[in-house]
């Protein structure tokens, strides 16, 4: 059984690294579109560090449910 909060947060997190991550990463092309002088290589670089966050994020969330629920949990009781 899956806790529908749970899922929301799991599916905004995908959702996120999806569109910093290659090969589709849209906000990356955005940003490649609006710095002048910064190559597209460096724009990908510059998000692995958030691409590595939201992957543990992701595997803590697995691990631990209950780290999504705790404060939703704790504000509708």
């Amino acid at each position: 059984k899956f806790d529908a909060i749970w899922f929301g947060v799991i599916m905004v997190i995908l959702l996120e690294l999806a569109l910093i991550s290659p090969p589709v990463g849209m906000n990356v092309y955005v940003i490649h579109g609006m710095a002048q002088g910064a190559s597209l290589d460096d724009i990908f670089k510059g998000a692995m560090p958030y691409i590595a966050l939201m992957l543990l994020m992701i595997g803590l969330l697995t691990a631990w449910p209950e780290l999504a629920l705790w404060l939703p949990r704790l504000a509708f009781s």
